[in-house]
């Protein structure tokens, strides 16, 4: 009688007892707090965060409400940038460690340790099938046996993941296998083929993660050299194919990525042709009111398109001014500054100081500003300008009619308010103005 007691009062001990992920994080004076998310195919829910001591350790407690999924844990801002994914399996708890030179180590949960190794594992058979064609071998034997190890190493940690969440993300990084020699281009073209082949886009596991975003981004910038325009859209094209019909929420989610890329490559071909052939009808359709404006803001604002029209604060004869009805030089340069911006307090001097030997050239400063008190001392400077003052900062009408994002933000306009340029920095400007 006495064991069975002792039974069952182990039986809601053990239904009840809890699991944690620990970590520890070094060099421990980097890190503050670690934030940890649930994340989900559309975005991320905050479930907990924990102090980092001074050893650069922390500890998560995780409730039976925690469901099985991806987590991700935030260790600092910008958030996008500083975060890493784990399974969490609701069995087992989850321990691990980051340093800045060794990056992530699962010590503990079989699940993450599983894909860890799994990944260390194809990355060496990828680097060795990368050094034999580096070397232009010849050596069938050696080919075979490099594809043999590729092909068991597959095989091993797909028997030894069965049942586990970690499984659908090694059968999604199923590898290419040659089944006889092939030269490096063809075997190229092969892996290439075949990279997204066993990728279920349908899978809220891999929506959930980093993996769709890393496996789609792969393959349109990783997979071939001295890529066109051509190619890049057939790519693009490819993936929405391989993502099937439907999926609206994924489609999205991963074209608003590949469309970001382009716009910061300064590729508005691309990027106009994935929001004309997809990302526009998506947002609209999904009702992503900010992405369907972010796009008309981006093609607004290209080159050789007519600048947005903005009230300049001027009157003449009663009549409002506006940057279309001004008509007092060969080109305008637009300015968007803030008198708490270093960089622009730097800039708009030597601005100046160019401008005062080119007199067909209009200076319109509009001054992105919490309150008035510092624009209006430091517009005095520059009487030869004309000053808008834009209350609200970045909410402000103007800003966001052309997309500003960052101080200083140069826009060159010829005499018909056409835009010319878009120089990235002062150099820039230097450099189009002479």
């Amino acid at each position: 009688m006495r064991y069975v007691f002792i039974f069952l009062f182990l039986i809601p001990f053990s239904m009840f007892s809890q699991h944690s992920i620990n970590g520890t994080f070094s060099p421990a004076a980097d890190y503050t707090y670690a934030f940890l998310y649930h994340a989900t195919p559309t975005g991320s829910d905050y479930v907990d965060r924990a102090q980092i001591d001074e050893a650069g350790n922390f500890t998560i407690p995780l409730d039976p409400s925690v469901t099985a999924g991806i987590y991700k844990i935030v260790y600092a801002l910008p958030p996008e940038d500083n975060n890493f994914d784990l399974i969490y399996n609701g069995k087992e708890s989850v321990a691990l460690t980051y340093s800045n030179d060794k990056g992530l180590e699962f010590t503990q949960s079989i699940e993450n340790k599983l894909w860890s190794s799994y990944t260390n594992s194809m990355e060496m058979v990828n680097r060795t099938i990368s050094n034999y064609y580096t070397q232009e071998s010849v050596n069938e034997k050696a080919f075979h046996d490099i594809f043999k190890t590729l092909k068991d190493t597959q095989i091993a940690f797909e028997e030894a993941s069965k049942g586990t969440m970690a499984s659908k993300f090694i059968k999604a990084n199923t590898p290419y296998i040659p089944k006889s020699y092939e030269h490096v281009s063809t075997y190229s073209k092969n892996l290439k083929r075949t990279f997204l082949s066993h990728v279920d886009f349908n899978d809220d596991l891999l929506q959930s993660s980093d993996f769709l975003v890393d496996r789609v981004l792969a393959y349109i910038f990783g997979m071939t050299e001295n890529t066109t325009n051509d190619v890049y859209k057939a790519d693009i094209d490819h993936v929405m194919n391989s993502i099937g019909e439907d999926k609206t929420e994924i489609k999205t989610i991963l074209l608003e990525m590949v469309w970001s890329r382009f716009k910061d490559m300064d590729n508005t071909e691309v990027a106009n042709y994935i929001s004309d052939s997809y990302l526009m009808a998506l947002s609209t359709t999904g009702n992503y009111l900010n992405l369907t404006e972010a796009q008309i803001v981006y093609q607004n604002n290209q080159i050789g398109k007519t600048a947005q029209d903005f009230d300049l604060g001027l009157t003449e004869n009663g009549t409002k001014k506006t940057l279309h009805n001004l008509n007092i030089a060969e080109q305008y340069l637009i300015i968007f500054w803030s008198s708490t911006c270093g960089h622009c307090l730097d800039e708009l001097p030597k601005v100046k100081a160019i401008l005062d030997s080119k007199p067909n050239i209009k200076v319109i400063a509009i001054g992105l500003e919490d309150e008035a008190e510092g624009w209006q001392k430091t517009i005095s400077k520059y009487s030869d300008f004309i000053h808008v003052l834009g209350l609200g900062k970045w909410d402000n009408p103007i800003s966001n009619a052309y997309g500003v994002g960052a101080t200083p933000t140069y826009v060159l306009l010829d005499k018909d308010k056409t835009i010319i340029a878009k120089p990235y920095d002062f150099e820039a400007l230097k450099k189009v103005l002479d």
